[in-house]
């Protein structure tokens, strides 16, 4: 038997046991530097758990996808891969073609889709030189023990460019079908107080908070003074307070604090009371807390900050046309837009969050040993307004003049982690009080219409919260409350699925166009050339080796 053929037997033979040991034992290894072919430690545990089967239906399919959608759909499919090898036969997943079948079939399925919440995307292409209009459906649905929950695979910020807010939703998937999952099958929910008897607010002004807190979590509405304490609870909520909150109330918020109680405080800096047409005045508000965040390692200024380059728009009388007001959208700096976040899990990837009169936050204590992490911040084109001011309708009728709005970056949410002091002394009287906190976690934000809702006027049907009637887009503050309870209450949780990075890397446009013929040459003529001097090499190698023999 000569060597060569000994040799082919042998690579033949170990490829052949290669593929039966392939078979026997799976192995698999993610050599991306991003790992976008791997899921969270969490999101594993979460699949091996599961006590029954979870049906997950995928409408993002078809023929003739754009590039961007058909990415965001790969990335679907690999992660449910995923799910699949750790849920095992607790996971099915199945991707649906809106487009397959009759036209009344396709007419039939979209209306059910629209009915459960799911809206279509518009995309445009071109079709022999026409510019031909397609709906997409970015969603999947989930389906556990007779309950369904849809997800919206495309998700992201929308002050983006359309690639960014695809790779952002590519970001997002796995977080997106792993909440989804835990949402239907958690069966022990942590428990969230709403502590809203400081606030004349009606609860149907909370109702977008409430549902969706109640998606999550067991809510409980507090009534501090039939409550001795807090204990029991994961986490409490001061919703907008808008009268004091009596001391003893704020001395078992403390204490729920120093024995590792979560608090989220959504507090004003300024009321804003209505004085006619011209406007609005806004005067300080005082509810009794500001020496109890002080303490905590913030201040929330006296102050109201207008936003100079993202704001939301109002409806506004700019003139007449013939014997009507001409009214239009226009930008009110009031109403201040936030696009500028931490790096942090918590706002990785939201939406902007819709704010209004929103006051500044400073931290203080600098040496308290506290972590404080701004996570809602504006735009470097600020413009402060210090109590008691005059807020003017007129506002937003004038253009941005960049020489007023230098105010800089201005906070407005701070996360602060570490071991807190107590604003209660200790004494003989009551010697139970704990004066240093075990290691906790709170949320300081100062504008509480971050979770404020608003009312149809003419049903009288609230509004999802951070939901814009005017523009009639739902923005960030509702992923922006969900994800920081989550880390709140989790930080090892589910949130550490969304620490996946995946970085774009476009072409470059010009080299493209200007070195079009080189690099055509480079990715086709190279190959070849490359391929056939190695067979010429190859050749010649084998036969002046066997002249030789």
């Amino acid at each position: 038997m000569s060597k060569i053929l000994k040799n082919n037997i042998i690579l033949i033979l170990s490829i052949i046991a290669l593929n039966i040991l392939g078979f026997w034992v799976y192995f698999r290894a993610d050599l991306t530097a991003d790992k976008r072919y791997s899921i969270s430690e969490s999101s594993k545990n979460l699949l091996k758990n599961l006590n029954d089967e979870v049906i997950i239906k995928v409408y993002l399919d078809g023929e003739g996808l754009p590039g961007g959608f058909e990415r965001l759909k790969r990335a679907v499919k690999e992660t449910l891969v995923e799910f699949k090898y750790f849920g095992k036969d607790n996971i099915d997943y199945q991707f649906i073609n809106p487009y397959d079948g009759s036209e009344e079939e396709r007419n039939t399925l979209f209306k059910e889709l629209v009915t459960k919440g799911m809206q279509p995307t518009n995309i445009f292409a071109k079709e022999d030189g026409k510019k031909v209009e397609n709906l997409v459906f970015p969603y999947a649905t989930i389906w556990y023990q007779n309950k369904e929950v849809p997800v919206l695979l495309l998700k992201a910020n929308l002050a983006q460019d359309s690639q960014t807010k695809l790779n952002q939703s590519y970001e997002n998937v796995e977080y997106e079908l792993a909440t989804a999952i835990q949402k239907l099958t958690n069966t022990k929910k942590k428990k969230v107080g709403l502590l809203s008897e400081f606030t004349n607010l009606q609860p149907i002004n909370f109702a977008g908070l409430i549902n969706t807190l109640q998606e999550y979590y067991d809510l409980y509405i507090i009534d501090s003074k039939k409550s001795p304490s807090f204990a029991g609870l994961d986490a409490l909520i001061v919703p907008k307070p808008d009268k004091p909150v009596d001391d003893s109330t704020k001395a078992k918020i403390d204490q729920y604090i120093m024995n590792g109680g979560r608090v989220l405080f959504f507090v004003d800096g300024l009321k804003v009371d209505s004085v006619g047409l011209e406007g609005s005045f806004a005067q300080p508000l005082d509810v009794n807390l500001d020496d109890m965040l002080f303490k905590y390692g913030v201040r929330i200024n006296k102050n109201i900050v207008k936003d100079g380059l993202n704001a939301a728009i109002i409806p506004m009388v700019v003139g007449n046309m013939g014997d009507k007001p001409n009214i239009q959208p226009m930008p009110y700096r009031y109403f201040p837009l936030i696009n500028n976040f931490s790096n942090s899990l918590i706002t990785k990837n939201i939406d902007m969050v819709f704010t209004k009169f929103t006051a500044s936050i400073d931290p203080v204590n600098g040496n308290d040993g506290l972590k404080k992490t701004p996570l809602l911040l504006t735009s470097q084109y600020t413009k402060v307004l210090n109590a008691p001011a005059l807020i003017t309708y007129n506002e937003a009728r004038t253009d941005t003049d960049e020489a007023e709005y230098q105010g800089g970056v201005k906070a407005v949410a701070y996360l602060i982690e570490g071991t807190f002091k107590s604003i209660l002394q200790k004494s003989f009287t009551n010697s139970e009080i704990k004066t240093t906190s075990v290691p906790t976690k709170i949320l300081v934000c100062s504008d509480g219409d971050i979770i404020v809702n608003e009312i149809d006027r003419k049903t009288g049907n609230p509004y999802p919260m951070g939901f814009d009637r005017f523009s009639q887009h739902q923005y960030g503050n509702q992923d922006f409350v969900i994800n920081t309870l989550n880390y709140l209450l989790d930080e090892q949780g589910l949130l550490t699925a969304k620490s996946k990075s995946v970085g774009l890397r476009p072409l470059d446009k010009l080299k493209i166009s200007n070195q079009k013929t080189k690099w055509q040459l480079i990715n086709i003529v190279l190959p070849l050339v490359l391929l056939v001097l190695f067979g010429f090499l190859r050749f010649y190698y084998i036969k002046n080796k066997y002249a030789q023999a």
